[in-house]
Parts: structure tokens; C-alpha cells; sequence
């Protein structure tokens, strides 16, 4: 309580007479009801600056790596905000727009934005990567359409992107998230499952929503070892995933050691650090990671 009182000095007299008026803080007790709203309300004093980053929106691209050939074949495209020379990260940016109640809104502007700025960029070939949280899409014949029309004011073909599901075990309507996968489908791109083996996104999901690409949570694929007991897991999910003719990601690969070994393993591609940091341009792969194919190894 003290801590929350301590920030009634920034709210000005409003803010404060709103605050105060909040049985949290006027019984000191509060309950699961009332701790939601207040959270949501300190997130907007503490994120005064989110409705000015709304027109800022900016986009990093990271490379996916094929490993069988060592050659990129996507860009993920992941959401920043310039605002004069601070740069705000994706995690802040979420947490401002939940905070904000604007989840929905801020979801359907970045994979606008995602389309005009990041998709322009791609060589003939390539494909785009776009996060979205299927909890935002309460209907998908209407809440995709502003999707479907960037890509035409873009000129963007549509089967250049892929639609990465993120946070998936918040939404437990797999009819619905199967509408949903379906719809982009239809217009010709393909949808990926974020998170595989984090607890999230679970093997039903795969069987039950076959999408086209799964990527691999980022803790299998760290500082692996020819000995570690992560080899037989990664093993099992990248055969069960091929089984379904599903396409592995792994993602967060931050090491020459566990590239090496998730290409024996099988994984389609790879994405992380050890290939290519997230930057405004499109940059090649790194020098020493690039080395691993041509030197056959």
C-alpha cells in the first residue's frame, strides 16, 4: 500500500481523487476484483509516453536460417518504438498496451505497420515472420480485413508472410484459433506455433491445428551439449513435428555448439544471436556461423 500511495505525488489532483476512490486503497484490503484495474491504472502513470510510441512505430528484422543449406529464407519482424533516442522494446510496448486496454488496437497496428515497413524490405523468395495474439481477433472475417488491406496498399504478396501465434495458451478456444489459421490460410500465407516445450504450446495443439511451421521454446535450444538430456526432447518434438509434416524453427540459438547440433537433430531452421542479432536492415549472416557450411562440418 505504501508504494502505491507513494505514487499518488505524480498523479496530479484527478489522479488522485480517482485513485483514492478505489476500495483498495480506501479499505487497505484488496481483493482479486479490485487489484486489475489498479494494476492497469499504475501501468498508465508509469507509460505516459504510450500514445505518442502508437506514432512511432518501428520494426527490427531478425534472420531465420535454413540448415541445410546455411542460406536466410525469412525475417521475423519484431515491433519497437522510436521515441527521439530512446528506443522501446516490444516487452514494454505489450505491457503498456495492456495497461492501456489497447491490446487489440496495438496488435491489429503492428502487423499493419509490419507490413508496410518490414515486408517492402524483402528479396524475391523471402518470407516475413508478424506475431500476433490470436486473443485480440474476436472475429476473423472482420478483424483481419485492415491486414489483408496493407498488404494491397503495399503491394505485398500476402503468401510472402507467416502468421506466428504468440501467448497461445491464453486462448484455449482451439475452434476459434483454427478459424482463425484458416482464414490466413485461405488468402494464401502460411501460420506458425510460437514456444513448443515451454509448457505453452503443447503437442495437442500441433495435432489438432497442423499449422505449417512450429518454432522451438528458446530454453531447448541454449548452450546445448552432445550429453545433455535436452538432446533426446529436441530429437522427439522435431520427429513428432515432421510426423505432422510440420516445419521446426529453433529459436534463440546463441552458440556455434548447439547450431551444429540442432542441424544434426533435424531442425528445418534456425534463428538467434550466433546467426544474426535484430537490426532496422537486413544483414547478412554472421562470418563464423556462415563458416559451418562452407566448410561441410
Amino acid at each position: 500500500m505504501a508504494e502505491l500511495r507513494a505514487l499518488l505525488a505524480q498523479a496530479g489532483p484527478s489522479g488522485q481523487a480517482e485513485l483514492l476512490a478505489t476500495p483498495a486503497l480506501a479499505t487497505g484490503e484488496p481483493d482479486a476484483w479490485q487489484v486489475r484495474p489498479l494494476a492497469e491504472w499504475l501501468v498508465c502513470l508509469e507509460t505516459p509516453w504510450y500514445p505518442d510510441a502508437l506514432q512511432h512505430l518501428t520494426f527490427d528484422v531478425q534472420p531465420i536460417v535454413a540448415l541445410g543449406s546455411g542460406t536466410v529464407g525469412a525475417y521475423e519482424a519484431l515491433v519497437r518504438a522510436q521515441l527521439g533516442e530512446r528506443r522501446v522494446g516490444a516487452g514494454e510496448l505489450l505491457r503498456a498496451a495492456e495497461g492501456h486496454r489497447h491490446l487489440r488496437s496495438f496488435d491489429a497496428q503492428a502487423r499493419r505497420e509490419a507490413i508496410r515497413q518490414a515486408a517492402p524490405l524483402l528479396p524475391a523468395g523471402q518470407q516475413l515472420f508478424i506475431n500476433f495474439a490470436p486473443g485480440v481477433v474476436y472475429n476473423p472475417d472482420v478483424c483481419l480485413q485492415t491486414t489483408f488491406a496493407a498488404c494491397r496498399e503495399a503491394d505485398i504478396d500476402f503468401q510472402c508472410l507467416v502468421f506466428e501465434v504468440t501467448e497461445s495458451e491464453r486462448f484455449p478456444d482451439l475452434d476459434m484459433l483454427r478459424r482463425i489459421l484458416a482464414r490466413y490460410r485461405a488468402e494464401g500465407a502460411r501460420v506458425a506455433l510460437d514456444d513448443l516445450g515451454a509448457g505453452y504450446t503443447s503437442l495437442s495443439y500441433l495435432d489438432e491445428l497442423r499449422p505449417d511451421i512450429v518454432k522451438l521454446d528458446r530454453a531447448l535450444s541454449q548452450n546445448l551439449t552432445p550429453n545433455d538430456p535436452r538432446v533426446g526432447l529436441l530429437a522427439a518434438l522435431i520427429a513428432y513435428a515432421h510426423d505432422l509434416e510440420i516445419q521446426v524453427v529453433a529459436e534463440g540459438v546463441e552458440d556455434l555448439d548447439s547450431l551444429r547440433l540442432l542441424r544434426e537433430l533435424g531442425a528445418d531452421y534456425a534463428q538467434g544471436y550466433v546467426l544474426g542479432r535484430p537490426a532496422p536492415t537486413l544483414l547478412p549472416i554472421r562470418e563464423e556461423a556462415a563458416a559451418l557450411w562452407s566448410t561441410k562440418t
